[in-house]
C-alpha cells in the first residue's frame, strides 16, 4: 500500500502542503472551515506524520523536557497528565526529567540533558520557575521555557500560576469562622515560592481577623509526609495544644492527622486540620481533607500550549496567568468545642 504523505493529504484536501503543516502543528492563520477539512482528510487517509521527517523540514525535534524535583508523587503525576495532554494535542513528544535544585551539577546536569535530547523548549515545574540561574542558563542557550507556579516575575517568560496566598488565605478564614484562634502552620519546602505565598495568605488572614501571630505555631516542612511527621509532634507537643492546624500541603496535614490518631486525639473534635493541593490523599483518607484545589492540570497544559505556540510563532508579550484556586470543606475541620 502507497504511503499516505503529507502532499497527499493536502491533494485530497485541495490546500497547499503548507496551511496541511499548519494544521498539523497547530498554528494560527487558519480558518475553522480549512482546518476540520484537512483534519477530516488525515482521518479518511489515516494519515500519521513521520516525526523524524517532520523534525528536519522544521529544524525541530518536537520534543518538549520537563523538569521536576518535588516530593510529591501526586503533584508529578497532575503536572505530567496536563503537560501530556498539551503535547497531545500539538502534536509533540514529552520528556520527564527528574533533577535536584540543591545538587551543584545541576546547571551541568540540564547542559547534559541539552547536548543527548534536542530539546524545542522546556517547561519548569516548583521549585525550578524561581531559580533565575536556570532561567539565564536557558536564556543563554536559547531555550524557550514556560514556568509553572512560580512567583510572578516582571520579565518576558511564560507563566501560569495560581493565587496561592488568596488560598491560604480563605482556608485561614475557614478556620477562623470555625472559632479556631490558635492556628499552627508548617510551611512547605524553601525554595518554592508557593511557600511564602501561603505563609503570606495565613498570616493576613489572622492580622485581618485580629488574632495576634505566634512564631511558636510555625514549623518548617519540605512537602513531604515525613516532614509532616516532624513538624506534627512538634506541634502536638505544644501546651496549651492548637486546636487546629493548617498544613502547606496535604500529605504534610495527613501526617498530622495520622499522628493525632495515634495520639488518641479526635479529629475534628479536638483538633481540625486541613491542607492545600486537593491531592488524592485528602480525599482517600478518613476524616476527609478540607483543603484548596489548585488547578495543577490546567496551569501545566496552559504553560506547555503557549510554550509550543511560542516555539512555532515568538511572541514580544509574555503570557502570564493566574488562576484561582477553591476551598473544599471535608470533615477534618468543624467547629471549635
Amino acid at each position: 500500500m502507497k504511503k499516505v504523505t503529507i502532499n497527499s493529504v493536502a491533494s485530497h484536501a485541495g490546500v497547499s502542503k503548507k496551511t496541511v503543516s499548519r494544521v498539523l502543528n497547530n498554528e494560527p492563520n487558519v480558518s475553522a472551515a480549512t482546518r476540520e477539512k484537512v483534519l477530516k482528510v488525515f482521518k479518511e487517509l489515516d494519515y500519521t506524520p513521520n516525526p523524524i521527517a517532520r523534525g528536519l523540514a522544521q529544524n525541530r525535534s518536537f520534543i518538549i523536557g520537563c523538569l521536576y524535583d518535588n516530593p510529591s508523587k501526586s503533584y508529578i503525576t497532575r503536572v505530567q497528565t496536563g503537560a501530556l495532554a498539551a503535547c497531545k494535542e500539538n502534536n509533540y513528544n514529552l520528556l520527564i526529567h527528574p533533577c535536584e535544585l540543591r545538587g551543584d551539577d545541576l546547571i551541568n546536569d540540564i547542559e547534559q540533558l541539552l547536548q543527548t535530547s534536542r530539546l524545542d523548549g522546556v517547561v519548569l515545574t516548583p521549585p525550578f520557575g524561581d531559580f533565575e540561574k536556570l532561567a539565564n542558563f536557558l536564556k543563554a542557550k536559547k531555550i524557550p521555557y514556560a514556568r509553572v507556579a512560580s512567583a510572578l516575575l516582571e520579565d518576558d517568560s511564560i507563566s501560569v500560576r495560581s493565587n496561592d496566598e488568596q488560598g491560604a488565605y480563605e482556608i485561614t478564614e475557614h478556620l477562623i469562622s470555625l472559632g479556631h484562634k490558635s492556628i499552627a502552620f508548617i510551611k512547605g519546602h524553601p525554595d518554592h515560592s508557593a511557600t511564602q505565598q501561603r505563609f503570606k495568605g495565613y498570616r493576613r488572614a489572622l492580622a485581618s481577623h485580629g488574632i495576634e501571630f505566634d512564631e511558636r505555631l510555625v514549623e518548617e516542612g519540605n512537602f513531604s509526609y515525613h516532614s509532616g511527621v516532624d513538624s506534627a509532634r512538634s506541634i502536638l507537643d505544644l501546651s496549651p495544644r492548637p486546636t487546629a492546624v493548617f498544613a502547606s500541603n496535604d500529605y504534610m496535614a495527613a501526617a498530622v492527622l495520622k499522628l493525632a490518631t495515634q495520639r488518641q486525639l479526635r479529629v475534628p473534635d479536638d483538633i481540625s486540620i486541613a491542607g492545600f493541593d486537593n491531592a488524592p490523599i485528602a480525599r482517600h483518607i478518613w476524616p476527609g481533607l478540607t483543603t484548596i484545589a489548585q488547578p495543577v492540570e490546567e496551569m501545566t497544559k496552559q504553560a506547555v500550549t503557549q510554550l509550543i505556540s511560542h516555539i512555532s510563532q515568538p511572541q514580544e508579550q509574555p503570557y502570564q496567568v493566574t488562576l484561582e484556586s477553591r476551598l473544599i470543606t471535608r470533615e477534618s475541620t468543624a467547629a471549635i468545642k
